[in-house]
């Protein structure tokens, strides 16, 4: 046996850089939890196309890894009896839906699981308002249905955020990126990460670009727009990286959010910090929904509330992953995952925007790697 295959985090190390050294991405960090102990935390390649070297403290914009850091906003609220799942969004904010209409039938759980009817809207496109939340709330109230909720799921890719976000502030009191740091991010010890940049931090994160798929890569018609060098482009602007889209604007790092996913996976709580209760965890990552087809994303998926969960052909965390494993992805080119039966978290964070199928399969292998490595 030769002290590579004897040695598996030499394994995890060189399918890690591999990936950049091949051109995948320009730059990436890797980190993995194993119960409450952090056993790896790499980072590799450089912050963009052109820049210094990267490392672990570098932050990244985290796409619709978000979206679970949303997510928990709310479950914290109904732990507290603030809300209730099945409440409907109306109950909590009237001018949502008039009554007796069939947006009226919303509740709380289709929003979190992409079962709320509003997949997308106008608003998507309208990137110089993403900076203002009143103009998000009234287009989403001005949104009608494309389908009644609760009878399907398609991926709400921004108006998640704004609706999860708009609820947190309602029943809070607080805006959602502030709730978030206080009640989340600065409680678990994620030093590196907020919803939006804040006013008074550097726009220091990792210069993201668009990468076409390879050659030899047939297109498949799936996931968001395929646009890489546009979004690329739109997420370096620092009016972007600033504007509170709780679904998209996430900053951060993967070792902070490894470290979200291994409190989860030990049932809420590291470190002395009980983030969720238990119930309240295995509530969230329970599977509410499953489609053969999303409307929004091609392909099929299976929904949790604010998370997704692993079994289907089209996972990105990995082949050997049971279907307990729940996490997120992020546009084409991040994946944050935790497995209750191993015990493992794992967040890969890159710099590099790819065609779904090709992120799905970096995904992928990396996650391999990780749970060869680690017996998950």
């Amino acid at each position: 046996m030769s002290p590579f295959d004897a040695d598996p985090v030499a394994r995890v190390r060189r399918v890690f850089e591999r990936h950049a050294a091949v051109g995948l991405h320009h730059g990436a960090q890797l980190a993995v939890y194993d119960g409450g102990e952090l056993v790896l935390d790499l980072a590799t390649g450089t912050v963009g196309p052109d820049g210094p070297e990267t490392t672990p403290d570098r932050r990244h914009v985290l796409f619709s890894c978000t979206k679970p850091y949303a997510g928990v906003c709310l479950h914290q609220l109904v732990e507290r009896g603030a809300l209730d799942y099945d409440d409907p969004v109306r109950d909590h904010w009237p001018a949502f839906a008039a009554a007796g209409t069939e947006k009226a039938e919303a509740t709380v759980r289709h929003v979190l699981s992409h079962q709320a009817g509003l997949p997308y809207g106008p608003f998507d496109e309208a990137y110089d308002r993403w900076d203002d939340w009143e103009a998000a709330v009234a287009a989403m109230e001005d949104l009608e249905p494309r389908f009644r909720p609760g009878s399907t799921a398609a991926y709400h890719a921004l108006n998640y955020g704004f609706l999860v976000g708009e609820l947190v502030r309602r029943v809070s009191g607080q805006p959602i990126d502030e709730y978030a740091r206080e009640h989340v991010f600065e409680p678990l010890g994620m030093t590196d990460t907020s919803i939006g940049l804040p006013d008074d931090d550097p726009d220091d994160a990792a210069t993201l670009a668009g990468f076409a798929a390879g050659e030899r890569c047939r297109n498949a018609g799936v996931g968001l727009d395929g646009r890489e060098d546009e979004a690329a482009a739109l997420f370096n602007r620092e009016s972007i990286r600033r504007a509170v889209v709780p679904a998209a604007t996430g900053v951060g790092t993967a070792r902070d959010m490894a470290r979200f996913y291994a409190c989860l996976v030990n049932g809420g709580a590291l470190d002395g910090v009980q983030l969720l209760d238990p119930d309240t965890v295995e509530t969230a990552t329970s599977v509410q929904v499953e489609v053969e087809r999303d409307a929004t994303m091609k392909v099929p998926r299976r929904y949790a509330l604010g998370f997704e969960r692993a079994g289907t052909a089209w996972d990105k965390y990995g082949t050997l992953a049971p279907r307990t494993t729940f996490g997120h992805g992020g546009l084409g080119s991040i994946v944050g995952w935790g497995d209750p039966e191993s015990g493992l978290a794992m967040a890969y964070v890159t710099n590099g925007i790819r065609e779904e199928t090709e992120h799905a399969g970096r995904a992928c292998e990396m996650a391999d790697a990780v749970r060869r490595a680690f017996g998950g």
